[in-house]
């Protein structure tokens, strides 16, 4: 049987993408294993999956000073050798990393015993971790055009990101049903990110009273970032993280406000859903986020308001606009040449572990 490992963690953007390979991988007769962290948030979601999981020291290089640089370059030493014991153990014939820090040790682990490594990522920016990671790999997978010319030519690939097939199978009933939503308003669905934005969250609940006039609102806050006020309030319900609630919820969205996370935005252009973006700010971020975000508004896929302009009323604003502007940016969405991404890094998967078989 042909062996893969994947590996990324962190974040949910660091899974979700090899998630949305599973099925293909399974159907293409691959068994999988999962290296990631001991208890990163991919541990729960991959073992939801039914992978068999392995846990190993991680450790996070930080470009800012910070005590635990001292000693978190040991744990990544050590997060080495227990993932080359590991690759040793599973003899995968490729591993598939999707970046996070946990991915370091194990595309440099796989390097030196010639198990050929693809690194897919999101951004338009290559992040510290595949940055490290690169120069291992054998092939480059990349979400944007304009990422192209960050890679070594002989290793880029174009692929765009895995998106979950499930999410284009949601229901609109489903999710009014679990929401006690009615058909008769249009719904907002607010998406913080994994970890949550209090910014965004205070920013959102302060304006309930004039949204709930006209909308209904589904609030994905973030772990720990409920608000238990607010539970009763006609209109409005909050969750922490959504998981197979998720393609209902986007399925029931008139309109989507969100970070802007890449593979979140793909997910939304996947789906046409009009939105806007509100990405992280430089000042708490490499900026990564902003030139996503840049490159879809320029596109005419979404309405981006930067963290900075962020404020009760420019977000009236913007919903407003969008709202009314929906049917343009839904058929620049539908007119995108968005590319099956599953499809051509199934590919990319199945030649790299027929060469390794030669």
């Amino acid at each position: 049987m042909k062996k893969i490992v994947m590996t990324g963690g962190g974040t949910a953007g660091h899974v979700t993408p090899n998630i949305a390979l599973l099925p293909n991988l399974k159907k293409s007769g691959f068994e999988i294993s999962y290296i990631g962290s001991y208890q990163g948030m991919e541990k729960n979601l991959i073992e939801e999956q039914g992978i068999t999981y392995y846990g190993i020291s991680s450790g996070k290089l930080r470009r800012y000073f910070n005590l635990k640089n001292i000693t978190d370059p040991a744990r990544v030493v050590k997060g080495f050798f227990q993932a080359k014991k590991l690759l040793k153990k599973l003899r995968p014939d490729v591993v598939f990393s999707k970046g996070g820090f946990v991915s370091v040790p194990v595309v440099l682990a796989a390097k030196t015993l010639r198990i050929p490594a693809i690194i897919h990522e999101s951004d338009i920016t290559p992040g510290l971790a595949n940055k490290l990671a690169i120069p291992a790999a054998y092939k480059v997978c990349c979400n944007f055009p304009e990422t192209l010319k960050y890679l070594p030519k002989e290793k880029a690939v174009l692929t765009g990101s895995p998106i979950r097939a499930e999410l284009l199978s949601g229901s609109r009933n489903t999710a009014l049903s679990f929401c006690k939503f009615s058909s008769e308003k249009p719904i907002i669905l607010v998406i913080g990110g994994s970890s949550g934005s209090k910014f965004l969250n205070d920013t959102i609940r302060s304006l309930l009273d004039i949204f709930l006039k006209d909308y209904q609102i589904i609030h994905l806050c973030g772990k720990g970032n409920l608000d238990k006020s607010l539970n009763q309030k006609a209109g409005y319900i909050q969750f922490e993280y959504a998981s197979g609630e998720l393609r209902d919820m986007l399925a029931a969205a008139d309109l989507v406000i969100s970070r802007a996370g890449a593979n979140s935005i793909c997910e939304l252009l996947a789906l046409h859903k009009p939105n806007i973006l509100i990405p992280l700010s430089a000042a708490a971020s490499r900026g990564d986020q902003i030139l996503n975000a840049k490159s879809f508004q320029k596109q005419g896929f979404s309405y981006v308001l930067e963290e900075e302009q962020l404020s009760a009323e420019t977000l009236c604003e913007a919903v407003k606009y969008v709202f009314q502007n929906r049917n343009s940016y839904m058929d620049a969405m539908k007119k995108s040449k968005q590319l099956d991404s599953v499809d051509t890094i199934i590919k990319l998967i199945e030649s790299a572990a027929k060469n390794r078989r030669k």
